[in-house]
């Protein structure tokens, strides 16, 4: 495989381990520290890629611990400047059913603790997350979708919660009351990340479930019930992926190669 620069990078969530056929391994050292896998880079539709699924290859980093910082700059050191970032979500409205993909235009930050910025000092740097996603790849992964045949949500917020554990009844229905669409819990901070290092992100949440306070009495959701979900749409998720990356086209014609140009004083 030859050595030209690898713009595209995709994340996988839970059940999402792998991408190509053919790939070869790359280690990457960061100043973060070990990112969650190796990096493997492969072709879709004659264009480079590169994968890493973000809880590690067996899932042994669950979300409060992966070393976010440290994948997203291994995807940057590689040349990635657009990031497909799947993953699961319990779904907080009645019309995004398990099965459907919904491309999120926010989020809502309910973490804490997360080594969440690459600016420390000592120079102050406040990036804008008014837009976190960018609205190029967003309308390129719904037309994607579409074509595909997927239901899809052209927009939606996900509040993204600290986890390990799944949302209690009364904290879905709060959500649910507010209006936001998904819950997950990977969405932050790899998403404020990639947008400081001016990358674009997309993200395509692939609902699994709906959520314990949204409708009457529903089971409460398990780890496993979500993998068999993702599992049985993830040959849908992989076609999608394959006709937005198709898709993409070479010059980015939106705002985020330029998050850091109001950042500084």
């Amino acid at each position: 495989m030859s050595e030209d620069k690898i713009t595209i990078g995709v994340f996988g969530g839970s059940g999402f381990y792998s991408l190509f056929s053919e790939a070869e391994e790359r280690v990457v050292e960061t100043p973060y520290g070990v990112p969650s896998n190796k990096v493997v880079v492969g072709i879709i539709e004659g264009k480079k890629v590169a994968f890493m699924p973000r809880h590690g290859s067996n899932h042994q980093y669950p979300p409060h611990m992966i070393n976010y910082r440290a994948n997203l700059w291994a995807m940057k050191s590689l040349g990635v400047e657009r990031l497909i970032s799947p993953c699961a979500a319990g779904s907080l409205k009645k019309e995004a059913a398990p099965g459907d993909f919904v491309i999120c235009d926010q989020y809502i930050d309910r973490t804490s603790g997360r080594k969440d910025t690459f600016y420390d000092g000592p120079i102050a740097t406040h990036v804008s997350a008014a837009q976190p996603y960018c609205p190029q790849m967003r309308e390129l992964a719904y037309q994607a979708g579409t074509a595909c045949k997927i239901k899809m949500h052209r927009e939606g917020t996900v509040v993204v919660i600290q986890g390990p554990r799944f949302s209690t009844q009364a904290e879905s229905k709060w959500f649910s009351n507010q209006g936001w669409t998904v819950v997950n819990m990977s969405q932050y901070p790899e998403v404020h990340l990639a947008r400081e290092l001016c990358m674009c992100v997309v993200n395509v949440s692939l609902v699994t479930d709906y959520d314990a306070g949204l409708i009457g009495e529903v089971e409460p959701v398990s780890h496993a019930q979500v993998v068999t979900v993702f599992n049985n749409n993830l040959d849908k998720l992989k076609n999608m992926l394959a006709h937005l990356i198709k898709a993409l086209p070479e010059e980015r014609k939106c705002s985020c190669k330029d998050a850091l140009l109001h950042a500084r004083f």
